[in-house]
């Protein structure tokens, strides 16, 4: 896991705690993805800051990930290649801000740099879309499994997730999982197109992006733990910008980021990376961080499931214990040879 914590978890400046006070408003570059859904969360992020008084300007900022739009990203084989760039032009002073869906941004702390703010999470679940070929099996196709019963036996489910590959292959061996490259708009599309019988996408994307009405199922937790971060956002920038730092201070959730550090001490003490078919919930349940995970091989029919709960100022120490149920049951060389 390395040293360090995985987030800093006070704001701080050089006159000691940090002020409840409004701070003085400043002008900030705020730098992101220029896809349909960064470009919303950064608007959304903007807006805040806006509303406490700042003047924000949006960098578009174009990332490997964005880059690479045909190979899948496990074949990339890069950490950080939705944030590095972002993170890069932090370093340098190109931009004040970085705004990152947290499930992108690696566990490995980069130095310099501080997660100043993790605002309120949206839904972590992940949902099933499915288009007009769905609605009937094919002549001979086995029927519909009860665990997702809107799918038919053999149906084609495009998800570039390693994650989600495996835990639908565990409840449902009988689907085709295929890799599908894209933003949101792109991956509906192809759906749209018959490419695919179903697609399985964040919950928070779809929602953030006005297309809830997309949504067919909510996929519950016992089939489909989300991936490590997901549904929250990352307010990122430099370690020594005071001012930065102070202005996005007010749009931390405290319970998002309790959950969100055990789901990250985790990964990292798992050394599973964003691309490992690793899941995991952190959430708060009257008053008490709960943290449920899984880790599958690639092809789904191995699965270790572990959780545990603990006071929320435990949380990287939960995140921690977790994992190392997980790695004494053998977790470790399912990572391992997921990425083979």
């Amino acid at each position: 896991m390395g040293s360090g914590l995985i987030f800093d978890r006070h704001i701080s400046n050089s006159n000691g705690p940090p002020s409840k006070m409004r701070p003085d408003p400043i002008s900030i570059l705020l730098g992101t993805r220029g896809s349909q859904l960064a470009r919303w969360q950064a608007e959304w992020v903007a807006e805040e800051l806006r509303q406490l008084g700042h003047a924000v300007d949006l960098v578009e900022i174009a990332t490997h990930g964005d880059v690479e739009r045909v190979r899948s990203i496990e074949e990339i084989g890069t950490r950080g290649v939705f944030t590095k760039e972002i993170q890069r032009a932090l370093l340098a002073g190109e931009v004040d801000l970085g705004v990152h869906s947290l499930k992108d941004l690696p566990t490995e702390p980069v130095e310099g740099l501080v997660i100043a703010a993790v605002p309120t999470r949206e839904s972590a679940a992940d949902v099933l879309v499915t288009g007009a070929s769905s609605e009937e099996a094919p002549k001979g196709y086995p029927a519909r499994n009860e665990s997702i019963p809107l799918l038919f036996g053999g149906a084609r489910v495009g998800t570039g997730s390693l994650r989600r590959q495996s835990q639908l292959r565990h409840v449902r061996p009988d689907l085709r999982t295929e890799d599908i490259r894209g933003n949101v708009d792109t991956r509906l599309r192809k759906l749209d197109e018959g490419q695919f019988d179903a697609v399985v996408l964040a919950e928070a994307g779809l929602r953030r992006l006005g297309l809830a009405h997309r949504i067919t199922q909510v996929l519950p937790f016992d089939v489909m733990l989300p991936a490590v971060g997901q549904g929250a956002l990352a307010i990122e920038c430099r370690a020594a910008d005071d001012e930065t730092r102070a202005a996005v201070a007010p749009l931390e959730d405290s319970a998002t980021r309790t959950a969100v550090t055990a789901e990250r001490a985790l990964l990292a003490r798992l050394r599973g990376g964003c691309m490992a078919p690793v899941g995991a919930w952190g959430r708060i349940e009257q008053g008490v961080l709960h943290l449920s995970a899984v880790v599958l091989s690639a092809d789904g029919t191995q699965r270790l499931a572990a959780d545990d709960l603990a006071p929320a100022e435990d949380a990287e120490a939960l995140g921690c214990r977790v994992a190392e149920k997980l790695l004494a049951a053998g977790a470790g060389e399912l990572i391992r040879s997921s990425r083979g």
